[in-house]
């Protein structure tokens, strides 16, 4: 192991460090494309927070690069090859719960809470920091080591596209994204909506007709709320007590109102990443099941009856008919992260398919179109990103197994994620921390936080992975 003591230079470095941090977490990074610019094509926040992060590093001497406003990097070292460093600035919305500002940053029991904190700004400063301590050291180096910064992580990666259709793209490299020790396959991802139009189905006799429903804002976020507007013909009074037994037997709050004569219900759940749905209590599957008992119009009761069947608690594909697991990344999963439903226009649920890295696609997606063709339904806006997978062998894998195994002093095992990170952006690219083994996974959750002691662990591993890659 090399001479240096990488905790003892984070910790000269911890104040600043730990300052640098929370004003990035302070920046309201969300997409908002309704109020974009030529200078801000995903919106005013996620600009600021990718200005902050480059001139920061223009202060601190690296060479940095604004990449169409989409993206950027900051850069030292010298030589041919690029270690990369692939880091994003945007979150995803905030959610509402919060035992205080999503964006205020407020350090309390050792954490700093902030949305954000742990996916990806506060791993973002620990690289940024690290890749600084290996630089003020004046540590000879044969690579140049570069952080890629992203704004569109969370949404449709425009960020990445756009920066390797106009740059170099490394020879290897990490994002500090996901889990400690080292995560070497993801699954691949595809985001589609399930849509039935609205059809015209005549039904004689029901007690209650939906006007409207919505829930979820994100394909890869668990849902959280869910409201529906109906109209109740008879027996109002009945289907308000139905709720609130239902409420009860699931645990969920929520509440029931009339207003102008319509019947508005609606329902919280929790929240939670959309990589393992099971975490979170998906409030619009929820709601789909309480509305699919009920005497409902023809139209609204087939859509709601079909994501009941086929979505309502079923994370795994099971009932859709593409169930399918491997040795190397688990389970086919399905959030449905958004749902809706209008008179008008019919039903819509857009889902978030994670799925293994030796399933045929192809195959998949016509099991499901056969499903979805004898109910009635179709996919739109179908898009996918490949599954991961490095080998284990392979030297970036290696090295960053020798660094964190001299750091923590435990065995670096490799583990694959149903999340996708930058690291698929590249050829040899991982997942690398910064959550530590056994730490709860609150990416995505209200009060999400990062404990300021794994913070300065992480910038200190990151550092010395950086030294070995490149030196």
């Amino acid at each position: 192991m090399t001479s240096i003591n990488w905790t003892q230079e984070v910790e000269k470095r911890q104040a600043d460090l730990i300052k640098d941090a929370q004003e990035l977490l302070k920046i309201k990074s969300l997409l908002d494309e309704e109020n974009s610019s030529p200078e801000a094509p995903l919106g005013e926040g996620v600009k600021e927070a990718l200005d902050f992060m480059l001139q920061l590093g223009e202060k601190d001497g690296f060479n940095a690069k604004n990449v169409g406003n989409l993206a950027g990097h900051l850069e030292f070292g010298q030589g041919d090859e690029i270690v990369g460093v692939l880091c994003h600035v945007d979150v995803v919305p905030e959610g509402d719960g919060w035992t205080s500002d999503p964006y205020g940053a407020e350090i309390r029991d050792g954490k700093i809470y902030a949305r954000g904190a742990i996916d990806d700004k506060g791993p973002t400063m620990a690289a940024y920091y690290a890749m600084k301590i290996v630089k003020e050291l004046g540590l000879p180096l044969n690579k140049r080591v570069r952080m890629i910064i992203g704004t569109d992580e969370e949404s449709d990666w425009r960020c990445v596209d756009h920066y390797f259709e106009h740059e170099e793209m490394p020879a290897m490299g990490f994002a500090p994204d996901a889990d400690f020790p080292i995560i070497y396959a993801e699954k691949g991802i595809a985001d589609y909506d399930l849509v039935s139009k609205a059809a015209g189905i005549e039904k004689e006799e029901f007690d209650a007709e939906v006007i409207e429903f919505s829930s979820g804002r994100r394909y890869n976020m668990v849902p959280d709320h869910a409201k529906v507007k109906l109209v109740v013909q008879q027996a109002q009074t009945d289907v308000v007590q139905r709720f609130e037994e239902f409420k009860k037997n699931n645990e969920l709050d929520g509440k029931a109102v009339v207003e102008s004569g319509k019947l508005i219900l609606e329902l919280e759940g929790v929240s939670a990443h959309g990589m393992e749905p099971d975490n979170g209590k998906n409030a619009g599957l929820y709601m789909a099941s309480f509305l699919s008992e009920l005497n409902l119009d023809g139209n609204s009761e087939k859509f709601f009856k079909f994501v009941a069947k086929y979505l309502g608690k079923d994370s795994r594909g099971k009932e859709l008919g593409v169930a399918y697991s491997d040795d190397i990344t688990g389970d086919l999963t399905i959030n449905v992260g958004k749902l809706s439903y209008s008179r008008d226009n019919g039903g819509r649920a857009g889902l978030n398919m994670r799925y293994p890295v030796t399933t045929n696609l192809e195959k998949t997606k016509e099991i499901l179109n056969q499903v979805l063709e004898a109910e009635g339904l179709s996919i739109e806006n179908f898009s996918n990103s490949n599954p991961h997978h490095v080998d284990e062998n392979d030297f970036l894998v290696q090295t960053l197994k020798k660094v964190y195994e001299e750091q923590v002093g435990e065995k670096a095992e490799l583990i694959s994620i149903g999340g996708g990170t930058y690291a698929r952006s590249l050829k040899s690219g991982v997942a690398f921390g910064p959550l530590f083994p056994g730490r709860p996974d609150i990416a995505h959750q209200k009060d999400e936080y990062m404990i300021i002691e794994d913070l300065l662990r992480a910038t200190a591993i990151y550092a010395q992975a950086i030294y070995e890659l490149a030196k």
